[in-house]
């Protein structure tokens, strides 16, 4: 039996340690163009339905992602193909996921547990506006754009494609809505909750596809849990500074 406690822990402890996020010690310019740092950086897919039905191409929809972090910021650059780009709702706190976005689930200490209207946990929801927003305590949307920045830009040699980059503060569990909340400083071997979604819409009342990172174990038949459940995220370590 403490043979297969310590095969299970030994499974584990590497589950965690395989999403490792190199350090880049050139802060990455947000501006949807690849630079070199990037190269630093693991490309993960984004196979996994999470809600609405699969995409009929992979110009329909396809893509993936790579982080890098610093002291101040944890870096993404997402490649995404999407032939058609939907922004229907002129207010960024209305129904925000019926058009096209990026959904960036952030659990700044790994802690897990239910955040739809706390903040021990984020789920940024970022417009082609670049605006984010997500639910507060007072279970009304808010925009948290003041977390990140955002940008992408359309890939001249394939007009399907676009790199969205977004640099993202991270906040303790502490945070308070409307209150004076310093972001985290960043140290190697911090083990951060961490998942990637993209809402796609083409053309419809609603988004078509939800498509993320991660595998979710539905709950009665539903797998959209990770705007309510931090539990569904993965887990990715920051790596030491080489």
């Amino acid at each position: 039996m403490k043979s297969i406690t310590l095969a299970v822990s030994l499974l584990f402890a590497i589950t965690v340690t395989a999403a490792g996020v190199n350090y880049t010690s050139t802060p990455i310019v947000i501006d949807g163009v690849s630079e070199d740092a990037w190269n630093n950086a693991i490309w993960r897919e984004m196979p996994h339905l999470m809600d609405g039905v699969r995409p009929s191409s992979d110009n329909d929809f396809e893509g993936r992602y790579r982080l890098l972090w610093d002291d101040n910021y944890l870096y993404l650059q997402a490649d995404i193909r999407d032939d058609v780009l939907i922004d229907t709702h002129p207010d960024p706190t209305q129904k925000y996921w019926d058009d096209d976005a990026l959904e960036v689930f952030i659990d700044s200490d790994a802690s897990g547990g239910n955040h739809q209207f706390n903040h021990t946990a984020f789920a940024y929801h970022i417009g082609l506006d670049n605006q984010a927003a997500d639910y507060g305590p007072d279970q009304k949307a808010h925009l948290y754009t003041e977390h990140l920045t955002s940008r992408w830009q359309r890939q001249t040699s394939a007009p399907y494609n676009i790199i969205w980059e977004v640099a993202i503060k991270l906040f303790p569990n502490s945070y308070q809505e409307h209150g004076n909340n310093t972001p985290l400083v960043l140290d190697a071997h911090r083990v951060i909750g961490f998942m990637l979604a993209y809402c796609d819409n083409d053309g419809s009342e609603v988004r078509e596809h939800f498509m993320g990172s991660h595998e979710i174990q539905p709950v009665n038949g539903d797998k959209n849990r990770g705007y309510i459940d931090a539990d569904v995220f993965g887990k990715i370590t920051l790596l030491p500074k080489k």
